[in-house]
């Protein structure tokens, strides 16, 4: 079963680490994604660019694109994970080790509902 670890953050905190801190963290998650990958676990991970690199597509009658997420939280989605495991306890036990890696924020495990297992970035197959 495939899940996703979102993982939140203040990016204020984050993108405010020195490179050494930031290189530290991303060890440590290292680590973990290591151990993952050679249990056959581990799906992509991404780092997201903050939040002032993005943009909002609001759904109306006629979308309209706005600069910035424009999401009313206080904590930000950085980047996620997509592990391959058995249930939600062992998705559970991945974002465990995860957060210890790197403290802070939260992670929010959902099930992932693949529905273009056949395509590839870029539209080829």
């Amino acid at each position: 079963m495939l899940y996703a670890i979102l993982c939140y953050h203040d990016e204020d905190v984050v993108w405010a680490w020195s490179p050494e801190e930031d290189r530290a963290v991303m060890a440590r998650l290292r680590a973990v994604q290591d151990k993952l990958a050679k249990a056959g676990k581990l799906g992509p991970s991404l780092r997201l660019l903050p939040t002032t690199s993005a943009m909002t597509l609001r759904k109306s009658e006629e979308p309209i694109v706005i600069d910035g997420p424009y999401a009313e939280t206080k904590e930000q989605l950085l980047g996620l994970y997509v592990v391959d495991v058995a249930d939600l306890d062992d998705a559970a036990d991945a974002a465990r080790e995860l957060a210890a890696a790197n403290p802070g924020g939260a992670y929010e495990i959902r099930p992932i509902s693949v529905f273009n297992k056949d395509r590839r970035p870029g539209g080829t197959p």
